[in-house]
């Protein structure tokens, strides 16, 4: 199975770091993600894309970036697959179900918590589902190592990890070729208990990091659940 990831930022170097899949970027080939015929012919000859390519800055006031990224760059990716056999894999992001409902399934209307990021991706995933055939949609948060900030929210509850351990599902999902949308995570944790697993010096808060930080991104992980045991039952 050939494979292309798009992109080489935090999660696109680390899945070609743990797989040595291919991969290309706007800063190493100069591609415009926003324009499908600046990179379409890197394309030819793989059965799967990777999109690891996002406007990733979760409470940037920026529309038109996350609107051109998130949005306008998916429409163009997928349009171009459509009619083709390459399956395409997409992350998108446990903040779709911030003001859905707690530990939120897949079948759980998604709702976006109130920023250009989560709504572009909120809109994005439809059309993906309506002209292809062939997917798999992540819904996840997966965090650097060590953790970022000096400080741990107590109140935030959620599936997320830290990128290298994350990873690891992805790549079994992509490898098993899964196919519809996935959440996925790990147990159930606080900011400040994923925090403590990488510093010492991370004192715990109650004040949100920004006002519309949601509380909690839980999710139902049945589904990944169930299909990680049938594999291993096969």
């Amino acid at each position: 199975m050939n494979r292309l990831v798009l992109g080489d930022g935090l999660l696109g170097t680390e899945l070609v770091k743990q797989t040595g899949w291919d991969y290309i970027s706007r800063k190493k080939d100069g591609i415009d993600f926003k324009d499908i015929d600046s990179y379409k012919d890197h394309l030819f000859g793989y059965d799967e894309i990777i999109n690891c390519i996002a406007c990733t800055n979760t409470y940037d006031e920026n529309k038109e970036e996350n609107w051109n990224t998130n949005y306008k760059g998916i429409i163009g990716l997928v349009d171009y697959l459509d009619g083709k056999d390459t399956k395409l894999i997409q992350f998108s992001t446990d903040y779709v179900y911030a003001k859905s409902k707690q530990n939120a399934s897949e079948d759980d209307v998604p709702i976006h918590d109130g920023n250009w990021y989560s709504y572009s991706k909120v809109i994005s995933e439809p059309y993906i589902e309506l002209r292809l055939d062939n997917y798999l949609i992540i819904r996840a948060t997966h965090k650097p190592r060590p953790f970022m900030f000096d400080k741990g929210l107590i109140s935030q509850v959620g599936n997320f990890d830290y990128i290298d351990v994350v990873s690891k599902i992805y790549i079994d999902l992509i490898e098993g070729d899964a196919q519809g949308i996935y959440n996925v995570g790990t147990e159930l944790k606080t900011t400040y208990d994923l925090a403590k697993r990488s510093r010492d010096d991370v004192v715990p808060t109650n004040e949100k990091f920004y006002d519309t930080m949601p509380l909690d991104v839980s999710m139902d992980l049945d589904k990944l659940k169930k299909w990680r045991q049938l594999k291993n039952e096969i």
